[in-house]
């Protein structure tokens, strides 16, 4: 079977050097995609989390093969570190492996549309919360990852289907959807602010697409829970793909109907 020529991917979140990294899934989607743009979207390595132990396996290793041999093969790829790989941003403006690290970025879809692309942290201030986790608190999260792995290693064993059991309990704490809300919304009106026709982000572990006060919020989503990208097509339209042992477009932006307002004022 071919491969699935397209024009862009979004990922971010990988999280490569933790245990929780579904490192698997993701070597399989580079390898089964043909693309001409890669945008790595933070939280590609987790520098944080390797601070205290290491976990960066060969599949872990040959996931970074694979996106050096992108790059070699004419893939522009384009990396820009978030709040796991920070330490990056040092390197903003240089380029290695031919792999451009850049603090945002500009992308111009193929109908023309621009979109401000950037991993989405620098919210985090104005949220008043941090990162989503922490509404629940980082030995919480921790310990969702841990049940995610331990859940999805059971239903292997029993030939079932890979299922986010930490985003399933996440999206049913009622202060963590509304974060979720807050966060869609304020990125949406940051896309207006710089005149742009949409915002690409991750971070928060939720993928997304939806339309906002005339302008397209979309999540690429994450790797270690989901295993979701965000891919463009060559005619400029984009999608939300789930890849794991099931395979799936999860959302296409013609099937959006749902436009919300303006972010509310907070009282």
């Amino acid at each position: 079977m071919g491969k699935h020529a397209v024009r862009s991917v979004f990922i971010s979140d990988v999280h490569l050097g933790t245990a929780d990294c579904q490192a698997q899934y993701l070597l399989d989607f580079l390898q089964q995609h043909q693309m001409e743009n890669l945008y790595l979207v933070g939280d590609i390595v987790d520098l944080l989390y390797m601070r205290k132990r290491v976990n960066f396996t060969v599949q872990h290793e040959e996931v970074v093969n694979q996106i050096v041999q992108l790059a070699k093969k004419g893939t522009r790829v384009i990396y820009i570190p978030g709040n796991h790989d920070a330490k990056f941003r040092r390197f903003c403006g240089q380029s290695f492996a031919g792999i451009e690290i850049r603090r945002h970025a500009v992308h111009r879809c193929a109908d023309g549309r621009r979109f401000f692309v950037s991993h989405g942290d620098e919210f985090d201030g104005a949220m008043h919360a941090g990162m989503l986790w922490t509404l629940v608190g980082d030995l919480s999260h921790t310990l969702l990852l841990r049940l995610n792995t331990l859940v999805n290693g059971a239903r292997r064993l029993l030939k079932l289907p890979y299922w986010s059991f930490a985003g399933y309990i996440k999206t049913r704490i009622g202060k963590a959807a509304e974060f979720i809300r807050r966060y869609e919304w304020m990125a949406a009106r940051k896309a207006r602010e710089l005149d742009f026709d949409g915002y690409i982000c991750g971070h928060i572990h939720v993928s997304g697409m939806r339309r906002i006060d005339g302008v397209l919020y979309c999540n690429d989503g994450d790797w270690v829970e989901h295993c979701t990208a965000l891919v463009e097509d060559n005619s400029g339209q984009l999608s939300l793909v789930h890849w794991a042992d099931r395979k799936e477009v999860l959302l296409r932006e013609n099937e959006l109907s749902e436009s919300w307002g303006p972010l509310p004022q907070a009282h």
